[in-house]
């Protein structure tokens, strides 16, 4: 688990109403960051909010669809008008279930593109506001959450792996940009893990039967099982920390094992 000490630091967490974004809200609590929590529905991002509060730390909710730039603007201006700074985000928030199951010519263009207005548009939008919030408090950390398919192929989810292989772009990019200027960038890229989206998929890919989907995905993970969103948090949480400070433009990929194989 991350030790480290957040008090008087704001981080920034979208998607953070469920799975991997809420698990890494409520770490960033556990430190004593205050915390913005995103994401597009009010009712499950209160309650974070309130599951924050019940660990003694700060939070608001501010909802947003990262795929507009209006609310992403909106958005970073809200932590700052409510917490005058920024010193760590985590861009979470992310689609799957539009181009899962299909091969890439049965892709629709209008799915293909809110793949990419979500997981990779999104995260451009968000540093795009995040960068200029953390050069005015003298620096900060940035997390994408890209994928285990950022780093390998992956068959009927094409658009998704394009998007995911992006974000990877777009991370090592930034960081090179930014590092000297007191600005972390990098990546997670987490392989299966247990949240609503993950349940969805097996549904998707496997109609009827999704406990068959998640016992082939179970068996092609050497460590046996799937990961936990907390685990995923404490990847996230420990490369904002300045236990962290010599990783720059780094994709971390905590996947059981998976891409060894």
């Amino acid at each position: 688990m991350v030790m480290a000490d957040f008090t008087g630091r704001v981080a920034l967490v979208t998607g953070a109403t469920s799975g991997v974004g809420r698990a890494t809200a409520l770490r960033f609590g556990e430190l004593g960051a205050r915390v913005v929590v995103s994401g597009r529905d009010p009712g499950r991002g209160q309650a974070v909010v309130e599951a924050i509060g019940d660990l003694g730390a700060e939070s608001m909710f501010v909802p947003a669809d990262v795929s507009e730039p209006d609310d992403v603007r909106a958005l970073v201006r809200a932590t700052l008008d409510g917490y005058g700074r920024l010193d760590c985000a985590v861009n979470n928030a992310a689609t799957a279930e539009e181009s899962l199951g299909r091969a890439l010519a049965d892709v629709s263009l209008s799915d293909f593109d809110r793949l990419i207005a979500v997981n990779l548009r999104g995260v451009f939008l968000c540093m795009k506001h995040e960068i200029p919030a953390m050069l005015a408090s003298n620096g900060g950390a940035i997390v994408n959450v890209s994928s285990v398919q950022g780093i390998v192929a992956g068959s009927w989810s094409s658009a998704y792996a394009a998007a995911k292989h992006g974000v990877l772009g777009l991370t090592r990019s930034a960081a090179l940009e930014y590092v000297k200027r007191g600005v972390r960038i990098n990546a997670v890229c987490p392989g299966a893990v247990r949240t609503p989206m993950l349940e969805r998929v097996f549904q998707i890919l496997a109609p009827g039967d999704p406990s068959g989907a998640e016992t082939q995905c179970r068996n092609r993970i050497p460590a046996g099982r799937i990961g936990t969103p907390e685990e995923m948090a404490s990847v996230i949480v420990w490369l904002c920390s300045e236990e962290a400070s010599y990783m720059v433009g780094q994709a971390i990929v905590p996947d059981g094992g998976y891409t060894v194989l």
